[in-house]
């Protein structure tokens, strides 16, 4: 089996495509090794023009749609990347298919986003905005806009993650008590806070403000809706400035006309930009246009954020924030072992002769107590990578994978004998056979080897061209195979030669120049019998 590599011609810099207003910061964060592109990701042409001429890579904010006709153009495309929180602009299962790998800034904008919530939630209670437009049209209407105090009043939190931990922070020292609904909050943590977890049906019940801190998804979608509103307190005032469509704004608006709630204070909406909805006719609304992340402050965190994880990204590393990879964050004693597992895969495939079933990873000795999950994945790559399947990566692996019928897992094993740190991959195959490849990384430098194939024992750097031959041991093998291999005018860079006992099976690994013919191959099954013969074009 002979796989080769395509060799491309020499290309000029990495084309990042900056389809939004970004913070200068993020052009610096990015240096000098890229080519900077903008367009006007809103025009829709535009977008479409500049995705199909070619790009590496492209930063948005909220108004650039990433749908599947996008990805489907962007040629080449390997990195979106959301200079904000959230991702609902883009077709993530799409760009996953296409190997595209989205990021985006989780924690860039949590501060700005838990002041916004607090400044809707004083000016709500405090008649700030209609009062306001009252006195810039001459009209002096104290009586008319009478507020309320937050001083020893209950704050509902719903969704207490980090914008909703900061919000409550700021908010208990107002002197507000505070009690937060979160199904996946540990009580003991919420305690740690100085806050009350308790359902969402007393949380309604309970609150004088309740402020909405959830991502939109189908669970959560209008979850403060028609039912959840016949359940407050006719005084309350409801913030939402996380994601539009949590808060149902028909059954808002019917709550406030007919005062079973109080007031509000919008910042998102249920389809955006929104700049006709009858809530803002309502002197009890005081809406912002998505105004959470629009801060100086978090636009440089966010775009010097997605820049760095587009230049990790494009230098072929795994990035912590990437949405649509397996693994999360890498230890950085796992980290190198990412490529050597990746050849490892390669080198079980191609020895078998065929895409195995299941591989299964075992990580022993000192690295065996960090997370090694990522290398799942690694040895799905490696494994598609041997067939021949093209544009294969750490985000399109797992589903090309089960379209093939293939899975992996890992296991950890704190022994390991003879070595530090080793990894071992069994690839069973369909017929039942099982090839077991061994690795390590040697040394301070981490020098990949691999230590042993199917129990022989080598001490063999996986280099691009490597040559396999299993056969019975015998007296003049070793020099028909340098033979041959000479009078084809290929150098052997190393050789080595290991075998269960002498007259048993034997297995050569040789590290060579350059990939082996068919007809060369075929010569070398003829003149030493061996039973296995397999050549290895290592791919990146």
């Amino acid at each position: 089996m002979m796989i080769t590599r395509k060799v491309q011609p020499p290309v000029g810099k990495p084309i990042v495509l900056i389809a939004e207003e970004l913070s200068p910061a993020t052009i610096d964060a990015l240096g000098p090794d890229f080519e900077v592109k903008n367009c006007d990701g809103a025009n829709r042409a535009e977008l479409l023009a500049a995705l199909a001429a070619g790009v590496d890579a492209v930063l948005i904010r909220s108004a650039t749609k990433m749908d599947a006709e996008a990805i489907a153009v962007a040629r080449g495309l390997k990195v979106i990347a959301r200079a904000g929180v959230g991702v609902d602009n883009v077709d993530i299962p799409a760009a996953t298919a296409a190997g595209i790998m989205v990021v985006n800034a989780p924690t860039s904008n949590i501060v700005s986003a838990a002041e916004l919530a607090i400044a809707l939630l004083l000016a709500s209670a405090r008649f700030v905005s209609p009062a306001n437009a009252a006195l810039r049209n001459g009209k002096w209407a104290r009586s008319k806009y009478t507020g309320a105090e937050l001083f020893e009043k209950t704050l509902g939190v719903v969704g207490f993650g980090k914008i909703g931990q900061l919000v409550t922070a700021r908010m208990q020292a107002f002197g507000m008590n505070v009690v937060a609904y979160d199904p996946y909050l540990l009580p003991a943590r919420a305690a740690q806070l100085g806050v009350r977890l308790v359902e969402l049906d007393e949380l309604l019940r309970i609150s004088d403000f309740i402020t909405i801190h959830l991502p939109k998804t189908k669970e959560t979608a209008n979850l403060i809706g028609v039912d959840a509103l016949t359940k407050v307190k006719p005084s309350v005032r409801i913030i939402n400035a996380a994601r539009g469509g949590v808060l149902d704004e028909e059954a808002l608006y019917n709550a406030l006309v007919e005062g079973r709630v109080a007031g509000a204070g919008l910042d998102v909406f249920a389809t955006e930009p929104c700049t006709d909805s009858p809530l803002f006719a309502l002197d009890q609304v005081v809406a912002t246009p998505h105004l959470g992340a629009s801060t100086d402050e978090a636009q440089e965190r966010a775009g010097i954020a997605v820049a760095l994880s587009v230049r990790k990204a494009l230098s072929g590393e795994l990035v912590p924030d990437a949405l649509n990879v397996k693994g999360g964050a890498i230890h950085e004693d796992i980290r190198p072992s990412l490529p050597l597992v990746e050849k490892m895969a390669q080198i079980a495939t191609i020895i078998a002769g065929e895409l195995p079933t299941s591989l299964d990873v075992e990580v022993r000795g000192d690295i065996s107590g960090h997370d090694s999950s990522v290398l799942a994945t690694s040895v799905l790559k490696g494994a598609l990578l041997a067939v021949g399947a093209e544009s294969v990566t750490y985000v399109n692996a797992p589903g090309l994978a089960a379209q093939r019928g293939m899975n992996s897992s890992v296991t950890t094993n704190p022994e390991s004998p003879e070595y530090r740190s080793m990894i071992s991959l069994r690839a069973a195959l369909p017929d039942g056979r099982s090839i077991v490849v061994d690795g390590t990384l040697m040394g301070i430098r981490r020098v990949e080897k691999i230590i042993a194939i199917n129990g022989f024992d080598l001490d063999l750097p996986p280099t691009e061209h490597l040559l396999f031959l299993q056969y019975s041991d015998r007296p003049g093998v070793v020099g028909a195979v340098g033979g041959i291999i000479g009078a084809a005018g290929i150098n052997i860079a190393g050789m080595q030669v290991a075998r269960s006992e002498a007259g048993g099976e034997a297995l050569m690994a040789l590290n060579i120049d350059s990939a082996l013919s068919s007809e060369i191959m075929a010569k070398l099954a003829h003149e030493t019998g061996a039973d296995l013969v397999r050549t290895v074009t290592l791919v990146s």
